[in-house]
């Protein structure tokens, strides 16, 4: 009744060229949050197939359960407590160091990289820190220096990247040896080729989707999900049809209503308006408010079969709506779609 298919082939064919774009840097595909939605540990085995460089993840126990499921390739997290580090060693996972305390706590057998607050305000050592954490990684093996970009601008960007720079070079200068630098994710990486280093970071761009919210993706990149549930019911109604909670629509002509049983409860955006989806080649309004298992579209008169497809999103290249229209229509963005998605339906892996 309702299905998430996730395209495997499509997550390893973006995956391939996005490398070959960004080559000779490495690619580190990011898996955090499910794989964004798409199922963590299928899409983690379908990127090593596919020789991934390294895996990214938030924290420690992401990174483990892939360990544990026999995920061999490289992974690295970085959000983590001190506490986490000696697990983190044991389990060959590389971690990002954004504190003194957490820097305190590695261990000689912890494999690390310095994550620096260049602008974004969030995690990572800041600018007036800089000297003390010169001094303090003197004699430690670094695998990478990192930070993170605000995508506010390219202005911002170049900003960052300049006290990126800077960050580094004092301390290559210091002799703390380190083989990765790695600044850029999806837009980034796409946007400024003199971002790349040694290694970017791509998240959503592995799975299709665009990381930008003003313009096209320049990318041949393929939307790796579609999300299809099955059409419930279908009747007429007259004008003055008052539609699910708090009548927020109302019909002002007689019509044909269907039921689509999908809701916020496996992520459709409660707060969606004007959304629409694909029925028997079709495109419908979803109408009146979303509920927890349900949601209503105006049929305008047609009386598809019970039991019809209804495409939530899917690929543009075939008339389906996409995640990114869906994201528009409740004030958010195609990550928070992806992520979100799931609850009772069903996943369904295509060639695996």
């Amino acid at each position: 009744m309702r299905s998430v298919e996730v395209d495997l082939a499509a997550i390893r064919s973006n995956y391939q060229l996005l490398k070959n774009t960004f080559a000779p840097a490495k690619v580190m595909a990011v898996v955090k949050a499910n794989a964004y939605g798409h199922g963590m540990l299928q899409v983690a085995k379908a990127l090593e197939s596919a020789g991934v460089d390294a895996l990214g993840v938030a924290d420690v126990q992401e990174a483990i359960s892939l360990r544990m499921s026999g995920i061999k390739s490289r992974i690295v997290c970085w959000l983590i407590l001190p506490s986490d580090l000696e697990l983190a060693a044991d389990h060959d996972i590389e971690v990002g160091i954004s504190t003194f305390e957490q820097l305190a706590a590695v261990t000689e057998n912890n494999k690390i990289h310095i994550k620096l607050d260049t602008g974004l305000g969030r995690n990572g050592f800041a600018e007036a820190d800089l000297d003390r954490l010169v001094s303090e990684l003197s004699g430690r093996e670094v695998v990478g220096i990192f930070s993170h970009l605000s995508n506010t601008s390219e202005t911002e960007d170049r900003v960052q990247k300049d006290k990126f720079d800077q960050a580094v070079d004092k301390i290559r200068r210091a002799g703390v040896a380190f083989t990765e630098r790695h600044l850029a994710a999806s837009a980034a990486s796409i946007s400024y080729s003199d971002f790349h280093y040694e290694m970017v970071r791509c998240g959503i761009a592995v799975y299709g989707l665009t990381p930008f919210e003003d313009r096209e993706l320049p990318l041949a990149l393929q939307p790796a999900m579609r999300v299809v549930a099955k059409l419930v019911n279908v009747k007429k109604v007259s004008a003055g049809q008052g539609v699910s909670y708090g009548y927020r629509y109302v019909t002002d002509k007689p019509t044909t209503l269907g039921l689509v049983p999908f809701g916020y409860g496996e992520g459709m955006p409660r707060i969606s308006v004007g959304h629409n989806v694909l029925i028997a080649g079709k495109l419908y309004p979803v109408v009146g408010r979303v509920a927890m298992d349900q949601f209503v579209v105006d049929l305008a008169g047609d009386e598809p079969a019970i039991g019809e497809d209804v495409v939530i999103f899917g690929l543009a290249a075939r008339g389906e709506p996409t995640a990114e229209q869906l994201g528009q229509s409740s004030q958010s963005i195609n990550y928070e779609i992806v992520t979100r998605i799931g609850g009772r339906a069903n996943r369904v892996y295509l060639n695996r």
